[in-house]
């Protein structure tokens, strides 16, 4: 029997996982695909992720989306890096800054120089070398390549934005392209009883919507996938406590900061994203520690601006589905599991996710050895992604919260407990192939929350003092320098706007 070929792909939701699939789908595949998009108006969506990383440039420059259109449409803003507040202790303050920080010798990070000086007492702060963190604490932004003269990387950057603009942008510009989108609520997923595969859906009007391949991107619902399918869910809350969020938007406030704010609180962490028009801020906790009505309190009370509306309770659990593709479903977005977003990362994974599809699409039918691949790759991206958001939380030294104190006890994944070893032992780290996050990622979390090596590289011995206390005085020169020259960043936007 032939396969029959894959031509008519079918998402399922629309929000911003729908639409970011959709877009890219038709922008590589449309030629040889058709593609549908089903949504309900009367569905709302999350739209928690207005903050993002680094590849959310690269995204809107594959599909040819400008940076002025972009902005203008989703009123967004610059993003540098996120600031960690109280997180390792009360009072510590810190930010994972994109970018590089310093200029590393051949074999040797950077860090372990910064770390030397200190030895030999120095009293500068690893974050006085980074272009990044300096340009977002002066309230600045302008991109650059390179500092000039140099081969120091220029500032790295990312967006914050309003999700369901975004949304709408992405579906303005898909259905330009071909996309058929329906209006319509989905009453039941039909399964083909010969091989378990989903036949169609059946809308709320009567009409059957038949499809080769369906994209789930029904939220936390996971309607297909999970609802339908009975795929499986990886819990990751033992090691990721909390399981709620309230969120609500407030007024403005000048100067719009070109960084996320996280702050620690007793029973989870508080996140302040600054847009155009409004400032998004949000509660994330454990119900185990705090009720839904102290954390609504507790985030009217620290709120910067006036209330936009009433603070919404969001339930989730964090982990992952045991397989993102199963059958002929692929489950992208919320649909396929939940990372609090402490590190902006739930779009990002809709990015890859959608590129990776695009990667392994199938051609005449769904083989058995792109399923298996394209599983393995999304488990290997969600481990070492959930790796990095648990270093947060087991690298604190609070002594006046039980929550907290459950954190520094509780047993972690053997690959995290492997990587802060390593560097709490020799001040090294190491990226695992295609990791999301750097190495600079790594040491500026680990060194934020206090997390001191007992050793350092030899090379950074090498050194003498005046040489190595001329090498930092020069490096500092240089990012204070540059940032000088750089313009607000409330200017930029206002420039870029017109």
């Amino acid at each position: 029997m032939t396969p029959t070929k894959i031509s008519n792909v079918v998402i399922v939701g629309g929000g911003t996982s729908g639409w970011i699939t959709a877009a890219l789908l038709v922008k590589v595949l449309g030629r040889v695909i058709n593609i549908t998009l089903v949504e309900s108006d009367e569905i709302g969506t999350i739209g928690v992720g207005e903050a993002t990383i680094p590849p959310i440039v690269q995204l809107n420059n594959a599909l040819g989306i400008s940076e002025k259109t972009f902005l203008a449409h989703t009123k967004g803003t610059f993003k540098l890096g996120i600031e960690f507040n109280d997180w390792g202790q009360l009072g510590d303050s810190y930010m994972h800054a994109f970018g590089g920080i310093g200029k590393s010798l051949p074999f040797c990070d950077f860090h372990h120089l910064w770390l030397q000086s200190k030895q030999q007492g120095g009293n500068s702060d690893f974050w006085d070398f980074s272009l990044n963190y300096q340009a977002a604490m002066a309230g600045k932004f302008g991109p650059s390549q390179k500092i000039a003269s140099t081969n120091i990387q220029g500032l790295e950057y990312a967006y914050h934005f309003d999700a369901g603009l975004y949304a709408g942008l992405l579906s303005e510009f898909s259905q330009g392209l071909g996309v058929k989108r329906l209006e319509g609520k989905v009453t039941e997923v039909v399964v083909n009883q010969n091989n378990g595969d989903v036949s169609h859906l059946c809308l709320a009007n009567g009409e059957h919507l038949y499809g080769d391949l369906f994209i789930d991107c029904t939220g936390l619902k996971a309607l297909l996938i999970e609802q339908t399918l009975n795929t499986g869910f990886e819990d990751y809350s033992h090691w990721l406590p909390c399981d709620r969020a309230v969120a609500v938007p407030c007024e403005k406030v000048e100067p719009i900061v070109p960084y996320t704010r996280s702050t620690a609180h007793s029973c989870g962490w508080q996140w302040r994203i600054p847009l155009q028009h409004r400032t998004g801020n949000g509660l994330v906790y454990s119900s185990k520690y705090l009720s839904d009505e102290a954390a609504k309190a507790q985030l009217l009370n620290s709120l910067d601006g006036k209330p936009l509306g009433e603070p919404k309770i969001i339930a989730f659990k964090t982990g992952r589905r045991r397989k993102q593709w199963h059958k002929n479903v692929v489950a992208i977005g919320l649909s396929n599991g939940f990372f609090e977003p402490l590190e902006s990362t739930n779009i990002h994974l809709i990015q890859t996710a959608a590129t990776r599809l695009i990667k392994f699409f199938p051609h005449f039918g769904i083989k058995d050895a792109e399923v298996s691949e394209f599983n393995r790759q999304a488990q290997v991206e969600a481990e070492q992604m959930r790796d990095f958001i648990i270093l947060h939380y087991k690298v604190n030294q609070k002594v006046d919260s039980p929550f907290w104190q459950a954190c520094q006890r509780m047993e972690i994944p053997h690959t995290l407990a492997q990587k802060i070893a390593l560097f709490a032992q020799s001040g090294k780290v190491f990226r695992e192939q295609d990791e999301l996050f750097t190495e600079i990622a790594w040491q500026q979390v680990m060194l934020g929350q206090n997390l001191v090596p007992a050793d350092i590289h030899p090379i950074a011995t090498m050194l003498s003092p005046l040489q190595l206390s001329e090498l930092m005085e020069n490096l500092k020169t240089l990012v204070d320098h540059n940032v000088a020259g750089i313009v607000s960043h409330s200017d930029f936007l206002a420039q870029i706007a017109h």
